[in-house]
């Protein structure tokens, strides 16, 4: 409720603000804007007041301006292609008069690339800046979801929009079949091990993707998926900045899919019935449907156990210092309840930047974080909610849940149960890192020591008593404990002599990780009361605990050269040790990489091509490393078993698996070929990537012999490849005094394949594995239609589908010999990879507005569809009311019949998942800042945001992107649809 009050009072005194400020009075400023040293008019000059952005001009023919300004205190800024930017204050002036000169080349721009900053010219190795802008004013609650379809090679997963769920990064496809492809996480320079929700986006300054292994092999073992350098604020010279953030999301269903209604589902069941030959005896199957159905009761199943979802998020910071001690510290507070009763997710994080200047050759300091994630609560459970009949209630007379609403049939128990289970789930990370950098006598050399440290524990507790359908009382606690310690010395030289700069780093750090845990059920309580607080009180109690240890030990060392800006090398070479790897072969991996650059645009003879600002060709060659197996993967495991002997119980043990002492590093060899562009004074801006990228010694599991007394074992072999083209354009589009118009468009496409399995050239079909195809394929059998009662009378089907009946799907026979089987008539259709993805950005400046358009795309994905393989069920379910059926009467060649499930073959459903999605649009306005100067107040923002708006798709589902689990599989949170958020902002600083 006081979060409620306090936001409805701040946006009514923005709003009073803003009114107040469109009526303040304007004083006009003039001038002429001329060349420095040349003194000659520059005709085109944008100029605008920087406290509000939106207010501008340009120059006329003459250089000449005349501008209505807030204020005579205000400042202008002056741009032009060309030349640099340059602020100047009024300073109670009427007349400015400025001379522009002429812009250094934004190569020039430090980038953060692996341990240390590059200038961007002189970078060889694929690396993508995310954009500023998608860290801010966005409806999203963590970093994977801002990052989506922001870089061309990037690939953000998501199963769901569960609240707290994090989406899975992947850079440029799939590199190994069964180990880890997510991208590797280093913050402020040192690895992070904690989730991507312990990172407030609101303390990020920068995001930087590497993608090739000229980028990578400076991390090694961890490189071979790409990684992603994530920089936090730092505090700046200056006095005390206050910023908070607040915003306030509303969540709904982004597509929803209606089950039937009362008299839909009343339809369906008697076609069932007489689909099955069999004699409607009641209206409904089930005593509880019918006396419902007498009485006039329904529900709404879909509307009892979702609610309108509520994003409330709160962020503070505190920045400045001076020469000596700079400093950020910042807090949040995130509270998300779902669009489904029972999901929620809080988070509270902290985070405090020190950055101090002890001596003229002594620098130290730390970044420290401390994140809390709750996900506390039962949950009701959606995927029974759009399974019930609508003839069924939740409740009782006397306000009880009903455990079987549709009794007495028990598939389908009341989805609201799961609200009476108490449940915690906390995660926790504390992390820090303490540095010291000395810088000695020699110009140029640096050595910097960083210690790290991550602590991440979870405590889980859950009980479900009589009211959940538990009649024994089930209590169950979990806890367990991360710890992992690194230590990195990185020692740095920098040099140039004339026209030649070298830039030497090198690497030598250890690690460790801890982890352990215990748990305990007990089963058997004579009453609900005591919860999860006395297990020792039940009558059956177990429990398990485990723990293990593994180190890493890596030496690395990185050349950068370049002559005259124009000509580039650059050398790595790092060494990882990783103490899983058995006796048999070297624990050690040796990843070097090379690349080459070269920037045409610095060379003499481009001189003449005054449009064109850069062109830079880039090439790559190198090699990571992925361990790809758990600590003791090399190694044999024994298990225990009970087993009755002269008439007691005993103990045995057998071989739980067995090890393999040779297993080597999985490796990736990847070649990048890229040219970087800026035509017409760099309003046209880009790159064009292509690569091709290949891994061996794949570490899969290869059948042996039972005698051994194991029946596989993991080995290296397999490979994988992957062939793709990463594309970015930007441009701006047009530049006025009070109008601006940019874009970025995005385009990735790639190509994975499976190059060897087992060391033989044989499939496994079992896991979808076929080589020379990606991974992740649909095979399953070729739909040709549906079966219609014409052709089942004509025998057509002997000689096809002996056993099919009217209303069967028809599949094809695809090796012609009158049946249809498993091993020989079913194919690979398509795969659910992407053929491709693109996003386009277009945002739009109109004095202080700003209007931001993001679309993202996915196409060429093939997915069994999950919402129509239910439909098996549906003699005891409802359906998806979008979703028809066949009948004799309209003889559909799309959808089967209700019984069709019975000779089905296990038919996946697959259907084109391909999307176009407006996933951002957002709205703000900048608080004129001589209207908030009176208020102590340096910058005011206000917006509105939209997420997932609209989705244009041929799938018919709740969403084309969630990776829905498989029936059967028990993880119902993966059928929690998609949402739409709206959300209100408002950003302050002090």
């Amino acid at each position: 409720m006081i979060q409620k009050v306090l936001f409805k009072f701040i946006y009514a005194s923005v709003l009073v603000l803003f009114l107040f400020g469109m009526a303040h009075a304007q004083t006009e400023v003039s001038g002429t804007v001329t060349e420095e040293g040349t003194g000659e008019a520059l005709p085109g000059v944008n100029i605008f007041v920087k406290s509000s952005p939106g207010v501008g001009t340009s120059t006329n023919l003459d250089g000449y301006f005349e501008l209505e300004v807030p204020s005579l205190q205000d400042t202008l800024v002056f741009s032009f292609l060309g030349f640099e930017r340059q602020e100047v204050a009024i300073d109670g002036r009427e007349v400015v008069d400025v001379e522009l000169t002429n812009q250094t080349f934004e190569g020039d721009e430090l980038i953060v690339i692996g341990y240390g900053t590059q200038r961007r010219s002189d970078v060889t190795g694929a690396v993508s800046s995310v954009p500023r802008e998608r860290l801010e004013n966005l409806p999203v609650t963590n970093v994977t979801q801002a990052l989506q379809g922001t870089t061309a090679g990037l690939n953000i997963t998501t199963r769901s929009s569960v609240p707290g769920s994090v989406g899975n990064v992947q850079v440029r496809g799939l590199n190994s079949i069964t180990a880890d492809n997510s991208a590797f996480i280093v913050v402020d320079g040192t690895p992070f091990y904690g989730s991507l929700n312990d990172i407030n986006t609101s303390d990020i300054e920068s995001i930087e993707i590497l993608k090739d292994a000229s980028a990578t092999a400076i991390y090694g073992n961890r490189g071979s998926n790409g990684v992603v350098l994530i920089t936090t604020k730092q505090g700046n010279v200056g006095k005390p900045v206050i910023n908070y953030n607040v915003s306030q999301g509303f969540e709904d269903f982004s597509n929803v899919l209606e089950p039937m209604g009362p008299e839909a589902y009343v339809q369906k069941y008697a076609d069932y019935m007489e689909q099955r030959g069999l004699e409607q005896t009641d209206v409904l199957p089930n005593t509880a449907e019918i006396e419902n159905y007498n009485a006039g009761r329904t529900n709404d199943w879909l509307d009892t156990v979702t609610r309108r979802g509520l994003v409330t998020e709160h962020n503070i910071s505190l920045s400045g210092g001076t020469e000596n001690a700079r400093y950020f510290v910042s807090g949040g507070y995130l509270d998300q309840k779902g669009i489904i009763e029972g999901y929620q997710y809080n988070r509270f994080n902290l985070r405090a930047n020190l950055d101090l200047t002890v001596t003229d050759w002594l620098r130290t300091g730390f970044n420290a974080t401390y994140a809390n994630n709750q996900y506390d609560g039962g949950r009701a459970n959606f995927l029974f909610a759009t399974a019930m009949s609508p003839y069924s209630v939740p409740t009782n007379e006397s306000g009880e849940y009903i455990i079987y609403p549709m009794s007495p049939e028990q598939l389908f128990v009341n989805p609201m149960l799961g609200l009476t289970t108490e449940r915690v789930d906390h995660v926790r990370n504390l992390s820090g890192t303490a540095f010291a950098v000395v810088e000695p006598w020699l110009e140029g050399l640096q050595y910097r020591v960083n210690a790290s440290y991550y602590r991440n524990p979870r405590y889980n507790a859950t009980y479900s008593g009589r009211l959940a359908n538990d009649n024994n009382g089930t209590a169950y606690k979990y806890n367990s404990q991360r710890d992992r310690w690194v230590l990195e010395n990185i020692l740095s030289y920098n040099h140039e002599i004339d026209a030649h700069s070298f830039d030497v780093t090198m690497l030598y750090s250890a690690e460790k990780e801890i982890y352990q845990n215990t748990s305990i059920t007990g089963v058997g309580f004579f009453s609900d009361a005591l919860l999860y607080h006395q297990i020792g009180s039940a009558d059956n109690i177990s429990g398990g605990s485990s723990k293990y240890e593994q180190t890493w030990l890596s030496q690395m060392g990185r050349l950068n050269y370049s002559y005259d800006s124009r000509y580039l090398f650059s050398f790595t070479a790092r060494r990882d040790g990783a103490s899983v790897f058995g006796s048999n072969t070297s624990k050690y991996g040796f990843f070097p990489s090379v690349a080459l650059g070269w920037n045409i645009a610095n060379e003499s003879f481009m001189e003449e091509f005054d449009d064109v600002d850069e062109i830079k060709l880039r090439f790559s060659y190198g090699t990571t490393g992925n361990p790809a197996i758990g600590v003791y993967g090399t190694q044999s495991t024994a298990g225990t078993i009970l087993y009755p002997f002269g008439g007691s119980p005993q103990v045995g043990t057998y071989i739980a698996g067995m090890g393999n002492p040779n297993l080597k590093w999985e490796s990736t060899t990847t070649a990048n070929l890229g040219v970087d562009f800026g035509f017409f004074r760099n309003r046209i801006t880009g790159s064009v990537e292509v690569y091709d990228s290949k891994t061996t010694n794949l570490i899969l599991s290869r059948n042996i012999p039972n005698t051994t007394g194991s029946g596989s074992i993991l080995d290296n072999i397999g490979e994988v490849g992957n062939q793709g083209i990463d594309v970015t354009l930007n441009t701006e589009n047009i530049n006025t005094g009070n109008f601006r118009w940019e874009s970025t468009f995005i385009f990735s496409t790639y190509k994975n394949e499976i190059l060897a399995l087992y060391g033989n050239d044989e499939d496994d079909i079992d896991n979808r594995w076929f080589i020379g195809n990606s991974l992740g394929v649909v095979y399953d059998y070729e739909k040709i239609g549906i079966w219609q009662e014409d052709e089942i009378a004509a025998n057509e089907h002997l000689n096809h589908d002996p056993t099919a009946r009217p209303g069967d799907i028809k599949f094809a026979d695809l090796d012609g010999d009158g049946q249809i089987d498993s091993e020989n008539d079913r194919r690979i259709l398509g795969s659910s990879l992407p053929s491709w993805t693109g996003g386009l950005t277009n945002t739009f400046h109109y004095r202080n507005f700003t209007l931001n358009l993001f679309l993202e795309t996915a196409q060429g994905i093939l997915r069994n569809n999950s919402d129509i393989y239910y439909t098996d069920e549906v003699g005891r379910r409802n359906i998806p009311a979008d979703m028809g059926y066949w009948t004799s009467e309209n003889a559909s060649n799309e959808w089967p019949s209700l019984i069709a499930y019975q000779n089905n073959k296990g038919y996946g459903h697959p259907k084109d998942a391909s999307y176009l999605r407006i996933k951002d649009v957002r709205l703000s306005y900048n608080i004129p800042q001589s209207l908030l100067q009176r208020y102590g107040i340096q910058n005011m923002t206000v917006y509105f945001a939209g997420r997932n708006l609209y989705t244009f798709t041929d799938w018919q589902g709740w969403d084309p992107e969630s990776n829905q689990a498989p029936r059967g599989s028990g993880d119902w949170t993966d059928n929690y649809p998609l949402v739409r958020t709206l959300s209100f902002g408002l950003n302050i600083s002090l």
